[in-house]
């Protein structure tokens, strides 16, 4: 197996990902031309960057919580001796993969978590979806409050909770699902995939057990109310006033806006998170739209782009997980399971 052949996964990857990055350098000449350049300009030249790595640590308290929930996750397979440097490597790298298109190249944390523990990539992979809708029902949460306050949001707010939880409660139903395995398996065009389907469900049948998901929901809120803080600080540095109005609005906007990128399917929710954040804070809070810009960039460029050069970096210590060293598995014999 040569190195050339051995890299077709990442080449794959990496070629789902030049869009985003090149849609994410649109959307900051997008932001620019919101308000008035000069003023943008002006408004990041004139930031108290002194607060910027608070805003940072507040990020890393997110992800540092989030990992917890996905050790805690692991464990709940019956996984108990994984390193848990090794768990951290393997979070972290996932994190440029949500600029994949609807987060699809997240799969790929399924087939490392394979790689390194031995656990099937369908019970990986229900790790990942529990991660996701975890991370959904904290901000919904975290964002009642404000859609109490805003009842424009409420469609969508429903819409959401509805679909999240029907997941949940469905995955718990064990005739249902036993029905439906037998039932596929008498149909011919779905006969191969029961296998996989079973094992996936088997594995989401244990990451949402009640007292699972209630306790990754909390850790969840926790985290996320985490960067609504280091989003605080941003709004008050470019003059928004302290106070807990300012945190309430800073909390909502952030997770709102985040349940929308998640619903957009867009590569990291590129596009639709910064309109929301923008917008809501031109709309809710009254902020000039030349500030409200600047707001937008910098915490995204504190949450979603500080995280994928974490996770860019990771990557250049785990190249075994592209194939170029380490024992030979599915992944690394060619088996990409985005193609």
């Amino acid at each position: 197996m040569t190195r050339s052949q051995n890299s077709i996964s990442a080449k794959n990857i990496f070629k789902r990902m030049v869009p985003a990055f090149l849609f994410g350098f649109l959307i900051l000449v997008a932001l620019s031309f919101l308000g008035d350049i000069s003023k943008i300009a002006s408004s990041i030249q004139n930031f108290n960057w002194k607060v910027f790595p608070l805003v940072i640590c507040f990020t890393l308290f997110n992800y540092s919580l989030r990992f917890i929930k996905w050790h805690f996750y692991i464990t709940q397979m019956g996984i108990k001796d994984f390193p848990i440097i090794q768990s951290a490597r393997l979070f972290v790298a996932g994190f440029p993969l949500a600029m994949t298109p609807g987060k699809i190249g997240e799969i790929l944390k399924g087939v490392w978590l394979k790689q390194l523990t031995g656990i099937s990539i369908p019970k990986g992979i229900s790790i990942i979806v529990a991660e996701r809708i975890s991370d959904g029902l904290a901000v919904l949460f975290l964002s009642t409050l404000g859609v109490l306050a805003y009842p424009q949001y409420w469609p969508v707010f429903i819409l959401v909770l509805v679909v999240l939880l029907s997941i949940i409660v469905i995955s718990q139903i064990r005739p249902l699902a036993y029905w439906f395995f037998e039932l596929s398996e008498k149909i011919p065009i779905i006969k191969k995939f029961t296998g996989t389907m079973r094992d996936l469900y088997e594995g989401s049948v244990t990451v949402f057990r009640p007292e699972t998901t209630l306790f990754a929901v909390f850790l969840g809120m926790i985290s996320w109310f985490g960067e609504g803080v280091g989003f605080y600080l941003i709004l008050i540095n470019l003059g928004l006033p302290v106070g807990k109005e300012t945190l309430a609005n800073a909390v909502f906007i952030l997770s709102f806006s985040t349940i929308i990128g998640a619903v957009s399917a867009l590569p990291g929710g590129l596009g639709a998170a910064e309109v929301s954040i923008a917008g809501m804070l031109t709309l809710l809070v009254g902020m000039e739209s030349s500030l409200a810009s600047v707001a937008t960039l910098l915490i995204r460029f504190a949450t979603l782009w500080f995280g994928v050069a974490l996770g860019l970096l990771t990557w250049l210590f785990s190249l075994e997980f592209f194939g170029f060293k380490g024992k030979k598995n599915e992944f690394i014999e060619g088996r990409d399971p985005l193609s």
